[in-house]
C-alpha cells in the first residue's frame, strides 16, 4: 500500500485534523556513531518540506510494525521522523543495558541531528514505555530545541516501579526480559512459543531461586535481570545513574502524559506530573481505562500525541521563536483553553464510565476512612473492640495475583476476583449496599495493623467493586514488604503498615458494595515473600506463618478514599 495512502487512512482512523499528506522519502539503516564508536541504526522519514521540525523516537523494540506506520504518518504531516534502535537492539551495535546509555546516546543523536542539512532547530520526542525512559534521559540536556514531549505509559524513574513497596515486580521484569530476548530468536520459533501459551515463561515465574528464572524462561542468562535481583535496596548506588527523576524539573518543553489506571508505571508517571507542576509547568495528563498493552491505549496515544506535536512543534521563524521563549505554564494553559481541553482528562470507571476534565491532579477530595470491622464488614464508622482476624500465608502455595497492572494486556486490568477471594489466605471486608453513588478520584491509601508469626512478610491490599450479581471487580491495589527494621512492632507485636494503592478514578454505583482484600502476597506479579529474609535472588527456603489483622479502637485498620462526589 503506498505510504501516502497509509498516512491518509491512519489519520482518518485516529480522527486527526485533515491534512493533505505529502510525499515521504524513507532512508533506512543510517549509521549514527555514538561517542564510543558504537553505530546506532536509524531510519529517517523525510517530509516534502525540507525546513520542518523533527520528531525523535529511540526504541529497543525494532523499527518496523507500528513505528514504521508512525514514521510515515509524522512525515506525511510535515515532520522529519527519526526512529533509532537503542544500542544492542534492532541492528545497532553494542550491548543493550537498560537505562545505562540512553542519556549519552540520546545526546550524541541530537548532536548528529543538529548537523543535518534538513535540521530546522525544532525537536519533539515521542515514546511509549521504554521509549519514554529514553526521552527523559535526554530531555533536560536538549536545551531550547526541545519543543514538545509525548510520554506514554512511562516515567523518569524505574527503580520504584521495579521494587514497588520494596518487593520485586517479578512478572513485569521477567516478562520484559523474555520479550527482549524473543526479538533475537527466529520468527517461527517465537510464534510456536506464543501458541503454546509461553510455558517456559510460566515455569520461570514459579522457579526458585530467582537467579535461575531468566535461564528457565529464555535459555540464557539475562545480565540486567541478575543485576536487578542484586541491587534492590533503596540506597543502591547502582540506580543513581539509571533514574532521571531529579532532571524532570529542568524540562521546559510542553509535556503530554498518556497512561492508564491499570498501568505498571502509573504512580511513577504521576510523580513526574507532580514534579512538573511544582516547577511551574503545565503538562497535560490523560488517564484512561487502559493497561500497559491495551490496543485502546495505543490509539489514544497516537491521537493525543500527534495532536500535541501538531500544536507545539513550530516551523522556524518568528512564530517559532515566540513559542520557544513563552512562559511555560501560562502559555500551556492558554493553549488548553483555546483547544477546548483541560490540563487533566481522566476516565471515571465503574457506573456509567465517562471522561472527566479536571483543572489539576489530584482534584480536591474528602479523605474518608472506611474501617475494617469484625465479621468481614467494611464501614465508614469508627471501629469497635473486636478480636483480630487471622490467616496463614504459605509461600509454597502463594496467594495468586489476578488482573491489575501487568505488562501483558491479556492478563491485566479488571477481572472478577471471586476465585481469589474464596481462598483461605485472603481476608475480605465488604460494605453494605450503597444507598447512593460514591465517586473516588485521587490517591488511595490503606493502614493495616498486623501481627505476624514471622518478621518477614508482605501486606497486599486491594479495593474491589462488588456488583449486584456478587462479582468482585478490582479497582486498585498495592503491596508493601515488611522486614524487622521496617515498620517496627510495638510491645504487643503489632505493626502499623501503610500501604499506598494505585491511584484511581472510579464511581461506585448505588446498590454496589465496596470490598477490601487483605492478603500476604500477589504472585507472580510480586515475588513471593519466602518468610526467611534470605536474599531476593538466592532464597529457596519457604517458611509459612500466620498473620493477624487487627481492627479495634487501638489498632484501627482502614482504607482511605479520596471522595469527590457522593450522591445522585
Amino acid at each position: 500500500m503506498p505510504g501516502r495512502l497509509v498516512a491518509r487512512l491512519a489519520g482518518a482512523a485516529l480522527r486527526l485534523p485533515a491534512t493533505r499528506p505529502g510525499p515521504v522519502r524513507v532512508t533506512r539503516d543510517i549509521p549514527v556513531r555514538a561517542r564510543d564508536g558504537v553505530v546506532l541504526r536509524t531510519d529517517h522519514y523525510a517530509p516534502a518540506a525540507r525546513d520542518a521540525p523533527t520528531v525523535l523516537i529511540r526504541t529497543p523494540y525494532g523499527r518496523g510494525g507500528p513505528l514504521r506506520m508512525l514514521g510515515r504518518l509524522l512525515a506525511a504531516r510535515g515532520r522529519h521522523a527519526v526512529i533509532q534502535s537503542c544500542r544492542g537492539t534492532g541492528g545497532s551495535g553494542g550491548t543493550f543495558a537498560p537505562l545505562v546509555h540512553e542519556r549519552d546516546d540520546g545526546a550524541d543523536t541530537l548532536d548528529w541531528l543538529r548537523r543535518q542539512p534538513w535540521w530546522a532547530g525544532s525537536l519533539g520526542m515521542f515514546g511509549v514505555s521504554y521509549q519514554g525512559f529514553a526521552q527523559w534521559a535526554l530531555a533536560a540536556d536538549a536545551g531550547e530545541d526541545l519543543r514538545a514531549m509525548v510520554a506514554v505509559v512511562t516515567a523518569s524513574a524505574t527503580r520504584d516501579s521495579t521494587y514497588a513497596g520494596e518487593s520485586f515486580a517479578l512478572d513485569t521484569v521477567l516478562t520484559w526480559a523474555e520479550l527482549l530476548h524473543a526479538q533475537t530468536v527466529p520468527w517461527l520459533t517465537r510464534q510456536r512459543e506464543l501458541k503454546r501459551g509461553q510455558p517456559r515463561l510460566a515455569a520461570a515465574l514459579e522457579h526458585l531461586p530467582l537467579t535461575g528464572a531468566d535461564r528457565v524462561a529464555t535459555g540464557v542468562t539475562i545480565p540486567f535481570f541478575q543485576e536487578w535481583l542484586r541491587h534492590h535496596t533503596p540506597d543502591a548506588a547502582y540506580w543513581r545513574t539509571r533514574v532521571f527523576a531529579d532532571r524532570v524539573a529542568r524540562v521546559r518543553a510542553p509535556v503530554i502524559m498518556v497512561t492508564g489506571w491499570h498501568d505498571i508505571f502509573l504512580p511513577a508517571q504521576l510523580d513526574d506530573h507532580a514534579t512538573l507542576r511544582a516547577a511551574g509547568a503545565r503538562p497535560r495528563l490523560v488517564v484512561g481505562p487502559w493497561t500497559h498493552g491495551s490496543p485502546g491505549l495505543f490509539v489514544a496515544a497516537l491521537r493525543e500525541g500527534l495532536a500535541w506535536l501538531d500544536e507545539h512543534l513550530t516551523a522556524p521563524g518568528r512564530a517559532g521563536e515566540r513559542a520557544r521563549h513563552a512562559e511555560p505554564s501560562g502559555s500551556a494553559a492558554e493553549r488548553a483553553r483555546r483547544a477546548g481541553s483541560a490540563p487533566v482528562r481522566v476516565y471515571v470507571g465503574g457506573a456509567d464510565g465517562s471522561w472527566r476534565d479536571l483543572p489539576d491532579w489530584p482534584p480536591p477530595a474528602v479523605d474518608t476512612a472506611w474501617h475494617l470491622h469484625p465479621g468481614g464488614e467494611l464501614a465508614a464508622r469508627v471501629p469497635v473492640p473486636s478480636p483480630p482476624d487471622e490467616f496463614r500465608y504459605d509461600p509454597a502455595d502463594p496467594t495468586p495475583s489476578l488482573g491489575g497492572p501487568l505488562l501483558v494486556a491479556q492478563r491485566a486490568g479488571r477481572m472478577d476476583n471471586q476465585p481469589v477471594e474464596a481462598r483461605p489466605d485472603v481476608l475480605t471486608y465488604t460494605s453494605a449496599p450503597l444507598d447512593r453513588p460514591v465517586e473516588v478520584i485521587g490517591p488511595v491509601h490503606a493502614e493495616v495493623h498486623v501481627r505476624s508469626e514471622l518478621p518477614h512478610l508482605d501486606v497486599f491490599v486491594r479495593l474491589c467493586d462488588v456488583d449486584r450479581r456478587g462479582r468482585s471487580w478490582n479497582v486498585c491495589d498495592g503491596l508493601v514488604r515488611v522486614s524487622p527494621g521496617r515498620f517496627p512492632a510495638d510491645a504487643s507485636g503489632v505493626r502499623r503498615v501503610p500501604v499506598p494503592l494505585w491511584p484511581t478514578a472510579y464511581r461506585f454505583a448505588a446498590g454496589h458494595r465496596l470490598r477490601v482484600q487483605v492478603a500476604g502476597g500477589a504472585h507472580p506479579r510480586w515475588a513471593r515473600n519466602t518468610g526467611t529474609g534470605e536474599p531476593l535472588g538466592t532464597a529457596v527456603t519457604l517458611r509459612a506463618g500466620w498473620r493477624q489483622v487487627l481492627h479495634d479502637p487501638a489498632y484501627p485498620s482502614a482504607l482511605r478514599l479520596p471522595i469527590v462526589h457522593s450522591g445522585s
